[in-house]
């Protein structure tokens, strides 16, 4: 009865919005800190933000025990991704950071912490699962888009080679500039250079950043936001399937249940009759 209870208390604490809230606080504290230790500190001051360390340490310990204690089959927090993320950054950031060969694992660790909002906030997680998913189609734009900057680049070198060897003396380093085009970086610049010689080079700079800054990059984000909305598509579904209310599907379900019914008494009518 007494473990039933506990239970049942670290679920109500793991689902408290404030537990949470606290969390998310901790988690940005421990961002400060890391950058606050990026300064040259006082030695008092430097052992406040050990001891600080340490006690961020302790807590997402307890918070991720009782996470583990909450779940009411305990295998099953090893079933999500998000768990073992986090259990992990826990885990490694107990590395001492200070006095031992780990010392730059543990505080590279302890950088890495901030990207526990993530697993804390849904709609983080949801834009991160979104961009992993959508990293197969996007492949393929990328390799449409490095045909592209590989064709440019060949022409560029091929005809402004002679006029800045620096910018454009061979395939790789007319890539860079190239990026350097696309990224709008000085790019006025490199073309009136060249236009001193070709007049009509313009062509080939307004051409090559129509295909990429604007065509590439709108269907990049086409992909990226197609994939989010079936991401929360699915998130909100789960979310009804959760809560034990009738979706859409259902209703539609039970007319049709109801109109196979209505039928079927009439055409008995009709039969009887």
């Amino acid at each position: 009865m007494q473990a039933a209870q506990l239970q049942r208390k670290f679920e109500s604490i793991r689902a408290n919005k404030i537990f949470e809230t606290f969390v998310i606080t901790v988690i940005i504290a421990s961002a400060l800190l890391v950058g606050a230790k990026t300064y040259d500190m006082p030695s008092g001051f430097a052992s406040l933000t050990l001891i600080l360390d340490w006690f961020i340490s302790i807590f997402f310990l307890t918070e991720i025990t009782i996470r583990f204690l909450g779940e009411p089959r305990k295998r099953d927090f090893f079933k999500s991704f998000w768990n073992w993320f986090d259990t992990l950054i826990v885990v490694v950031s107990l590395i001492p950071a200070d006095s031992t060969d780990l010392a730059i694992v543990g505080r590279l660790v302890r950088v890495f912490r901030v990207l526990r909002m993530i697993s804390i906030i849904p709609e983080l997680r949801i834009l991160l699962v979104s961009l992993v998913k959508a990293l197969p189609q996007l492949g393929y734009v990328m390799l449409l888009m490095f045909i592209i900057f590989y064709i440019y680049a060949a022409i560029g070198s091929t005809l402004f080679e002679d006029i800045n060897p620096t910018l454009w003396g061979d395939i790789t380093i007319s890539m860079l500039t190239l990026f350097r085009v696309m990224t709008f970086e000085d790019w006025t610049d490199v073309m009136y250079e060249t236009m001193e010689v070709y007049s009509l080079s313009w062509f080939y700079y307004l051409t090559f950043i129509f295909f990429t800054a604007f065509a590439f990059l709108n269907m990049v984000i086409g992909i990226v936001v197609n994939v989010m909305e079936r991401e929360n598509a699915k998130v909100r579904a789960e979310e009804e399937k959760d809560s034990g209310e009738p979706t859409m599907q259902d209703v539609m379900n039970e007319l049709s249940a109801l109109k196979a019914v209505v039928n079927q008494q009439q055409n008995q009518k009709s039969n009887n009759s």
